[in-house]
């Protein structure tokens, strides 16, 4: 007989009935009225913490108050961001995701604010989410792959692609694993790669470290999916901050690294490497025999490096570093004092600059020309921690280095020599098929300098903060020293003889200080970007010519308007107002003013480039009355488009429509939508028309530089899949001129964006285009021809344009025959072009 005093069992517990709390659900109540008031009174931050109140109480109500929810956060956290309270809207988000966690369009907007401030880990990890909980979500997926391309830099793909690259560091790590060197860190890990490469070579134990929150949780897959999980610790953080025993239980007797860049220091690997020295490596060998084996001892990978330099004339890097130009779109620039690029090794350097930029110097548009040949800079032995520590307080070197061709000066070109082991080495020299691009120390001379052969040019090269810098100091013609900082004394600028008198040499030396203090107020800094548009001659012609012509129309427009009244009431009816709302530095406002009987607004917000913008009103006979700077009109930047007044609109409206890296700016066409409701009869948005062209190509360097091809590049190793998750669909930046590729068909038309109608405006169009000859697509490189009225025009292909060009690249290509035709579907969606194609009804998406 069955116990009757056992408890029944039952398969599934029975449902708790919720306890009634008629206090709880009045709470509740009101406080959802109290946030549907609020938020219908546009008072955000009280709905904000009465939806918290009713969300947390009663998630019942989840799927009621979503969207009122979401659109009270994104309200509240606009006010918040506007007065700085940026703390607070961070908190904001994060009680709204501990309701909704999986909820993308919130995930998505707290990834937008992360990256505006700066934080791009955190910000990606949070697009990354909401394509997780919604992969078709537009708005994440381009915010993720403009995010992507920050996180992890275009020179990730190419550097694994590098089959020789990575082999020649898996054989030095091999050799000194075999050697006995048993225990190894890998500084600065990325992938994981080397960190795999002594495991796999033997290692016992193997330590890995990574900054990037990003790299790292990829570098933890990588080695998971490699099934090495428990054989490698990964941790994030960096090495400077690692510890015995707290990280690592003992020093290792091997450190792997490659943290260095285009001037072989940028990334740190002097510091990183003498605490490594001093914290987490054994001591190094000191002779032949001290040591038994290597096992006692400790030692680099690389072991060191010699770094080359020489000196050459190129045209791309002069008009991305110096201002060439006397005039501008009809005005004359003799007033605008001093303008250098932020890339600058000069004593006034300071935090916003640069001591070099990097460049291919192979892709170049137009090439360059070696003044002089290479010479060694500097040598290093990232096995002497001694030379390591005094590398900083050098003496400054001055180097002669004889010219051999005749050409202009326009900048110092870096490479180095990576020394792995006694036996093998790595080159990033110009003339190498490698992933490095070259380090370039532009000249800032104020007026060009011709060197001729039998010239030495000397060279100042210092280590000062562990960064190398090199400047151009003189050149020694015919035994005289000619200083590159004193041009205006040519030719008698030679080296000065110290004058006996010492109150005549005070005087002189006061007078040389009240002149420096005058050249620091007319001393402005522009981005290499803005630098480079300053330069674009056809680019201010263009807008002149369409500035003029419209002006003018308008002009005998107001003049047919005002044949009856005063005179004041003439000329304060006829003035004409123009909006230049261009990013950065722009004279767009300065050419629009110059046309007369013209209020001109600029947007240039920084206040030197400013003052260097009324300097020049003044020196081109420009009212002061007729410059304003918008900005300084408006709250923020959110409000720029609005009218000039309550009583005048707009004449004519400048947008900038493409960035500098070759893409459609965001929300351009949103904004264009504003700006036509400002405008006065007859006025204008320029440009009035962009028209997107196109071609079919074959290369594999854009494959090489977007995607990592297989695992035989990474040495077996899969590593692709992980790292491919960060690959964008268009490559950015690209010079199409010096592309290594195939011309598969002719140029064609894709897209066509209105600014002025926008009843002529789509979002998606399909055109077919005619292969002209065989072999495999693999992108459609796209640039603009932007019209800014129908007989005007700029092309951001041209020669001299201050933009690159973009892509958009194909992750399985498309083989052809001549005379194929390819049909290619371009969409756009909030100012991102997106295009697909496909062949006999076989799709290859690019989007």
């Amino acid at each position: 007989m069955p116990n009757a005093s056992a408890r029944p069992k039952h398969g599934r517990r029975a449902r708790r009935r919720r306890r009634v709390d008629p206090a709880r659900d009045q709470l509740v109540s009101s406080s959802l009225e109290s946030a549907q008031q609020s938020l219908l009174n546009q008072d955000y931050g009280t709905a904000f913490v009465h939806y918290l109140l009713v969300l947390n109480l009663a998630p019942v109500f989840k799927d009621f108050a979503q969207d009122s929810f979401r659109l009270t956060l994104f309200k509240w956290a606009e006010e918040l961001d506007s007065v700085g309270r940026i703390q607070e809207l961070f908190d904001c988000y994060e009680q709204a995701l501990e309701i909704f966690p999986a909820d993308e369009v919130i995930l998505n907007s707290m990834g937008e604010h992360l990256f505006r401030m700066g934080f791009r880990d955190e910000a990606a990890g949070h697009f990354h989410k909401a394509l997780k909980m919604k992969p078709d979500f537009p708005e994440a997926r381009e915010n993720f792959y403009r995010v992507a391309n920050w996180l992890v830099e275009r020179w990730h793909f190419l550097m694994l692609n590098d089959h020789g690259r990575n082999r020649k560091y898996q054989q030095a790590i091999q050799k000194a694993v075999q050697n006995g060197c048993k225990t190894v860190l890998d500084i600065g890990t990325g992938t994981g790669i080397l960190g795999m490469c002594a495991k796999k070579a033997g290692a016992a134990e193997v330590y890995a470290c990574e900054l990037s929150k990003t790299m790292y949780e990829l570098a933890c897959e990588v080695v998971a999916a490699n099934g090495m999980e428990g054989s490698i610790k990964i941790l994030h953080k960096k090495s400077l901050e690692m510890e015995v025993p707290t990280d690592i239980p003992n020093r290792v007797s091997l450190v792997v690294t490659e943290t260095v860049d285009a001037g072989l220091f940028g990334e740190g690997i002097i510091e990183s490497l003498i605490h490594a020295w001093h914290h987490l490596l054994l001591p190094p060998k000191r002779g032949e025999g001290e040591f038994g084996e290597d096992s006692a001892t400790g030692r680099v990978i690389p072991a060191g490096a010699a770094v080359f330099c020489m000196a050459v004339e190129c045209l791309e890097i002069r008009r991305h570093h110096r201002w060439c130009a006397a005039e501008v779109g009809g005005l004359s620039m003799a007033a605008a004092g001093e303008l250098r690029s932020l890339v600058s090794c000069s004593p006034e350097q300071d935090d916003s600059t640069e001591p070099y930029t990097t460049e291919r110097l192979s892709r170049l548009t137009g090439g360059y020309r070696a003044l002089t040949e290479p010479f060694t800079a500097l040598t290093i032995d990232f096995n002497n921690v001694q030379e390591l520590e005094g590398l900083s307080s050098r003496e400054v070197r001055e180097m002669r280095l004889p010219v051999t061709q005749e050409g202009e000066l326009d900048a110092l070109a870096v490479w180095f020599q990576l020394h792995l082991d006694e036996e093998n080495s790595l080159s990033t020299g110009p003339q190498e098929d490698t992933c490095w691009e070259q380090a370039i120390y532009p000249v800032h001379s104020a007026m060009s300098f011709g060197l001729k052969p039998l010239d030495e040019l000397i060279v100042e090269v210092s280590c000062q903060d562990t960064y190398l810098r090199l400047s151009c100091v003189a050149v020694l013609r015919e035994g005289h020293r000619i200083y590159l900082d004193k041009r205006t004394d040519f030719p008698n600028s030679f080296k000065p003889i110290p004058n006996p008198n010492p109150e005549v040499e005070l005087c002189s030396e006061l007078a040389c200080l009240q002149t420096s203090q005058s050249e620091s107020e007319d001393f402005c800094m522009l981005e290499y970007s803005e630098m480079a548009l300053l330069n674009n001659q056809d680019y201010h012609q263009s807008f002149c010519t369409a500035l003029t012509k419209l002006i003018s129309e308008l002009k005998v427009k107001n003049r047919n308007r005002n044949t009856v009244g005063t005179a004041s009431f003439v000329a304060d009816s006829s003035l004409l107002y123009v909006l230049d709302v261009s990013e950065g530095f722009s004279l767009l406002s300065l050419i629009a003013a110059h046309q007369g009987q013209v209020k001109a607004y600029s947007t240039v917000e920084k206040s030197k480039q400013q003052n260097v913008l009324r300097r020049l009103a003044r020196s081109n006979n420009i009212s002061e009355q007729h410059l304003e700077f918008w900005l300084n009109h408006t709250e923020d930047e959110q409000g720029m488009l609005q009218r000039p007044s309550h009583e005048k609109l707009w004449s004519a409206i400048i947008l900038d429509c493409v960035e500098t890296c070759g893409l459609v700016r965001q929300k351009l066409m949103e904004k264009a939508s504003l700006a036509r409701f400002l405008l006065e009869e007859g006025g204008r948005i320029f440009p009035e028309k962009i028209v997107v062209y196109g071609m079919l190509v074959e290369s594999d360097t854009l494959l090489l530089e977007s995607a990592v091809q297989g695992r035989e590049p990474t040495l077996g190793f899969n590593i692709a899949p992980f790292i491919n998750q960060f690959t964008v669909p268009v490559h950015v930046f690209l010079d199409f001129s010096t592309l290594e590729c195939r011309h598969l068909s002719e140029a064609l038309e894709l897209f066509v964006l209105d600014l002025m109608d926008v009843n002529k405006n789509y979002t998606e169009r399909e055109v077919k285009v005619q292969t002209t000859s065989g072999g495999r697509v693999t992108a459609v490189p796209f640039w603009y021809q932007i019209h800014l009225d129908p007989d005007v025009s700029v092309s951001t292909l041209s020669r001299n344009s201050h933009w690159k060009q973009a892509a958009a690249i194909l992750q399985d290509p498309l083989q052809v025959q001549a005379g194929d035709w390819v049909r290619l579907a371009v969409k756009l969606h909030k100012s991102t072009i997106s295009i697909s194609a496909h062949l006999d009804n076989a799709p290859v998406q690019m989007d």
